[in-house]
């Protein structure tokens, strides 16, 4: 294995930033050396972990989704992974530490493009101004593990009240010992037990929660999808499908 080397180090108000290098990746860390990111520095867009592999699965179960919204940024590999491999006509972001996305740019990989329109806040704060969107992505992390919003009731809600008809959430959920994602009966009071989970090795439970009551998985379609796309990507997401589960 390679040895790791600090590509740039810094601190703001919340704590410590790196940019570590090792072989092929560079990874973005935060506090006592928490990986928060990691990209590939050949392609940017590629998606290491399982976890963030599960992510995009979730997008994949709106058939035609054109805007997405990502509430927490880091290095930005989900977002480039669904700017290059859907159709999206919009997407933002919102990512609480200024240096984030300057450090993205300067050293992992992060590009222009006229899709994306990437904002500095508080995604609990600004989330009221931000339009209604086919996609949310929740993945709000610091170095000692989820925010508070990835428990908190009225914030959950208004995420789900920030889709539109036929949108989806996709929660990036600790997992308990057991197995479900934290917050699991606040999740099911949430969102009425409507929602998938899929359990990912790295102890992370993905959450897919529709839009509405009425609005379900068509796991038909969502296989077809992913088998539309998998050769572009050049990993699979099957083995995600298999792990999806109803509400536990």
């Amino acid at each position: 294995m390679s040895e790791d080397r600090l590509i740039v180090e810094e601190r703001d108000e919340f704590g410590v930033i790196r940019v570590v290098e090792q072989g092929d990746f560079r990874y973005l860390e935060f506090g006592d050396e928490v990986e928060q990111s990691c990209v590939l520095t050949a392609d940017p867009s590629w998606l290491e972990y399982d976890y963030s592999r599960a992510m995009l699965l979730g997008a994949l179960c709106h058939s035609k989704p054109k805007r997405a919204l990502f509430l927490g940024f880091g290095a930005g590999s989900l977002t480039l992974a669904c700017l290059r491999h859907l159709a999206l006509d919009e997407v933002e972001a919102i990512e609480l530490r200024p240096a984030v996305p300057r450090l993205a740019r300067e050293h992992l990989g992060l590009g222009e493009d006229p899709r994306l329109l990437l904002r500095v806040g508080d995604a609990v704060q600004e989330l009221q101004d931000c339009e209604p969107a086919d996609l949310i992505f929740l993945d709000l992390y610091t170095d000692t593990g989820p925010a508070p919003a990835h428990l908190g009731w009225d914030f959950l809600g208004a995420c789900r009240e920030r889709l539109r008809p036929g949108g989806w959430l996709v929660i990036n959920q600790w997992s308990t010992d057991d197995g479900r994602p934290l917050g699991a009966a606040l999740l099911r009071g949430r969102f009425h037990r409507h929602y998938w989970e899929c359990p990912v090795p790295e102890g992370n439970v993905i959450v897919f929660v529709p839009a509405g009551l009425e609005q379900t998985l068509n796991l038909r379609g969502l296989k077809k999808r992913v088998a539309a796309l998998e050769p572009q990507l050049g990993y699979s997401l099957r083995p995600y499908i298999e792990s999806l589960r109803p509400a536990q």
